[in-house]
């Protein structure tokens, strides 16, 4: 009874297991370099995660990714040099990006990762370096009267060059530098914004700000290559065009002969 119970089983597993691997193909859960997310040209996307039915967001890209959405100013316009001619060559830059909360809360949180080492949480120059060390104190308030007469476009060009002993941020996407530069003003007294640290060493989530909008990838709605346009040949039609010109030629030799 035993036996036959088992072979009932074994027979029943058998059967279900076509199912059972239709399910789920190895193209639908695996990926390689042939098949990954990406996006193709022309392809639509947002930088939403509910767009279409995807539910999977952007990742973020490496510095240097081709944007996408264009740059407001290309490396052969202008050079990465941290000269003050090529800086003030970007003052007359037009700020693109509104100050709304969106765009002062995300300026935050940069600013803390980026500048209030030196700068200090209220931008007055009194950063953690300058408080570890009266020596360090060599990065200038951002409150004088020289810093608030400078362009939106001017302070774009100081965090996408350097200068001195400022280093080049340019590992912010260009989108977001502008929301520093928002920020900048804020800080200045244009806006009211929070001040101080958003959050703790280590923290993740809400306290960093979002993933870049640099060259952005998109999952694919299928993983599968699309066979869409692709026409199946019947049997016969794999016929040599040398082999159909060969036989129209003896057809026409023969009718001389």
């Amino acid at each position: 009874m035993r036996s036959d119970r088992m072979k009932v089983s074994r027979l029943a597993l058998v059967a279900l297991t076509p199912f059972l691997l239709s399910a789920c193909t190895q193209e639908e859960w695996l990926t390689d370099m042939k098949q990954q997310p990406s996006v193709g040209t022309w392809q639509m996307f947002t930088l939403t995660d509910t767009a279409a039915g995807e539910k999977t967001p952007f990742r973020g890209n490496p510095s240097g990714s081709v944007p996408t959405t264009g740059t407001i100013l290309a490396g052969w316009q202008v050079s990465y040099q941290p000269l003050p001619q090529v800086i003030d060559s970007m003052a007359g830059l037009v700020n693109p990006t509104a100050a709304d909360a969106r765009s002062l809360e995300n300026g935050h949180k940069l600013y803390q990762i980026n500048c209030a080492v030196c700068h200090g949480d209220l931008g007055d120059g009194k950063g953690g370096l300058a408080q570890l060390n009266p020596g360090y104190a060599f990065a200038p308030s951002l409150m004088t009267e020289s810093a608030r007469g400078r362009t939106d476009g001017y302070l774009f060009g100081m965090l996408r060059n350097g200068r001195g002993l400022m280093p080049s941020f340019n590992r912010i996407p260009e989108a977001m530098r502008w929301d520093v530069v928002n920020y900048v003003r804020g800080l200045q007294g244009k806006y009211a914004v929070a001040t101080g640290p958003v959050g703790f060493p280590g923290q993740t989530g809400t306290a960093l700000p979002g993933y870049s909008a640099v060259g952005p990838t998109v999952p694919a709605t299928f993983v599968k290559p699309s066979v869409e346009g692709i026409v199946e040949k019947k049997k016969g039609e794999g016929e040599s065009h040398g082999a159909a010109a060969g036989k129209a030629d003896a057809g026409h030799n023969g009718g001389h002969e």
